[in-house]
């Protein structure tokens, strides 16, 4: 297996930070931020769709979770570990900010974060509210939940220091596209491609405005990867052909360009605030083009058995559990949409150094 993917982005990444002064500074437990607050879709979904009795998508089922901790299923849409939780081991973590619908996320357990995200959920509440996902409305509101719960626990003085410290991740968008107006022709015929990102950067940059009001400093959003390269969409829109599709690659290329461009003008904006890009369209399109230049076997099949009809196409198939690769590390993909642990171990490299830029 190439030397690629021999170092581990927990380790490149602490190399780099022991000679920033930020870790001399940081005061709990060695973790280089107090806690990580996040919001968004599947991506970064930890299991709050499992309390949500009418979620389309769920991932509470074999085999997601085969290689997670005791093997099984937590909601999580991987094999294993999402970039999320590679990140909080990264930054010094011993463990993960639970689902905030959980009942785990109450006392002490709110002190390192909260995760918001919910699979379906997209910048649109109007493409969350298809699926039965919590909205970024919501999100948003049950953020401010948190902020309390929080003040009750540290203390309100504590809680303004956690709170503009912390690291906060937005991780969302996909759905926008593959679930919404790639097949809604009213919405296509409203609005093109370029008005309708601009549509959705417009929504990110409100609720980045709201975020600062509400004390948060340091956020990192993720880019659009590449839809073309999916193998859901792919299998959707391909018209049986293989390898990824270039109309739907260079929509991601179009909200992309626009999303750098409203980040630079959110840092203009709010005096001490940190806005980073995380990069996952590069690292994903090259995996899928160029699989065994990273040591992956496969990139144009899922890992498990996706579904034939309706939403199945993007999920692992509950009725062929027994259907999984023998070997996950070797797929890009686990699912129809979400890659692998080890892809997402090869996507968490490339967010190294905007995380530092973040961080310093």
């Amino acid at each position: 297996m190439p030397s690629s993917r021999s170092g581990s982005p927990a380790t490149q990444w602490r190399l780099v930070l022991l000679a920033l002064p930020l870790l001399v500074s940081c005061g709990v437990h060695g973790q280089v931020v107090p806690a990580v607050i996040s919001f968004g879709d599947s991506t970064i979904d930890v299991g709050n769709n499992n309390y949500l009795p009418g979620a389309v998508f769920k991932a509470n089922y074999a085999p997601y979770g085969e290689n997670f901790r005791r093997h099984r299923a937590t909601g999580r849409f991987s094999d294993g570990k999402i970039v999320t939780d590679i990140t909080a081991e990264t930054l010094g973590f011993e463990g993960y900010a639970p689902p905030y619908l959980s009942p785990l996320a109450s006392g002490k357990n709110l002190l390192t974060g909260a995760n918001f995200g919910s699979a379906a959920s997209s910048y649109s509440d109007d493409t969350a509210a298809m699926y039965d996902a919590i909205t970024l409305s919501q999100q948003l509101r049950y953020y401010k939940e948190y902020r309390s719960k929080l003040a009750a626990v540290a203390g309100r003085r504590q809680a303004r220091t956690i709170l503009a410290e912390a690291l906060y991740v937005v991780s969302t968008g996909t759905g926008d596209f593959i679930q919404n107006y790639y097949h809604n022709a009213s919405l296509s015929a409203r609005y093109d491609v370029d008005r309708y990102c601009d549509l959705l950067v417009g929504i990110f940059s409100g609720f980045t405005d709201e975020l600062y009001r509400l004390g948060a400093r340091r956020i990192g959003v993720t880019t659009m990867p590449p839809l073309g390269c999916l193998p859901a969409t792919i299998r959707l829109y391909g018209k049986g052909r293989s390898g990824c599709l270039p109309r739907l690659n260079r929509d991601a290329e179009t909200f992309n360009r626009k999303l750098n461009a409203t980040v630079g003008a959110l840092v203009r904006r709010h005096a001490g605030l940190k806005v980073a890009v995380f990069d996952v369209y590069t690292p994903l399109r090259d995996l899928s083009e160029r699989p065994a230049a990273q040591g992956f076997a496969e990139a144009g099949r899922t890992c498990c058995r996706t579904g034939k009809a309706g939403t199945r196409v993007y999920l692992c198939d509950p009725a062929t559990a027994a259907g999984m690769c023998r070997n996950a590390s070797s797929y890009v993909y686990f699912d129809g949409v979400h890659p692998s642990e080890a892809a997402n171990l090869v996507i968490a490299e490339s967010l190294v150094s905007a995380g530092i830029d973040l961080l310093t």
